[in-house]
């Protein structure tokens, strides 16, 4: 079984740009529902294979998408 991460927002507009940077950048990514129990601010959260953290951190802050978190599930 795959662990996923999840990166959080404070809006849809930040999701959605996070969205198009991971994907251009060649990530396999999933937008998500946010899980109620890590955050109620967003509906929308992005899922990525979690050995893939690190990259996914650094691609996000090369652009300055304002996240909210990122947590395993």
């Amino acid at each position: 079984m795959t662990d996923y991460g999840v990166v959080l927002f404070h809006s849809t507009a930040h999701a959605l740009r996070a969205e198009k940077v991971l994907i251009q950048a060649g990530f396999k990514i999933k937008m998500i529902p946010t899980p109620r129990q890590l955050s109620s601010d967003c509906g929308m959260a992005v899922r990525f294979d979690r050995e893939e953290e690190g990259r996914v951190v650094a691609a996000l802050a090369e652009t300055t998408v304002p996240t909210n978190g990122i947590h395993s599930i």
